[in-house]
């Protein structure tokens, strides 16, 4: 168990593609914008995700820029990731699995609003899944946070 603090700093890695970025976007804002408290403690979440301005996309291999994403899950305590039907098809999203893999990071998939079809990859691979509601993503990444 964790030890209470006066507060936590969570290092969150959300799991996205460029082309859909949407969900990555209102992950981010509900996670790192909002102020957060649990069980009367401030939670403060800091992102670890790979930015779209980042120049870890400058990157001249794959071999670099997967070195890239797992120094940011290697410095992660979560690992998000929407469960999206784009995952199904995405080769990075399955080295993000390897990765929070390799270095023991609980996986969180999130199944975004509306969506009826939902990636195997992500739900096989995650220790929880969650609905589209910041509430519950929240509450999850303390509880994996915290359980660890």
């Amino acid at each position: 168990m964790v030890e209470k603090l006066s507060y936590y700093k969570i290092y969150i890695f959300i799991s996205h593609s460029w082309t859909y970025s949407n969900h990555y976007d209102k992950l981010a804002e509900w996670i790192f914008k909002l102020q957060w408290k649990l069980e009367d403690t401030p939670i403060n979440f800091e992102n670890r995700s790979v930015p779209k301005d980042d120049p870890i996309h400058l990157t001249n291999s794959d071999a670099e820029l997967k070195n890239a994403i797992f120094n940011q899950i290697y410095n992660s305590n979560v690992v998000v990731i929407p469960t999206g039907m784009y995952t199904n098809y995405s080769k990075w999203i399955q080295k993000e699995i390897e990765g929070a893999n390799l270095y023991q990071k609980p996986i969180l998939a999130v199944n975004p609003w509306g969506q009826e079809r939902k990636s195997n990859i992500v739900q096989n691979a995650a220790n929880q899944t969650v609905g589209w509601n910041k509430d519950s993503v929240v509450k999850e990444i303390w509880r994996l946070y915290r359980d660890r």
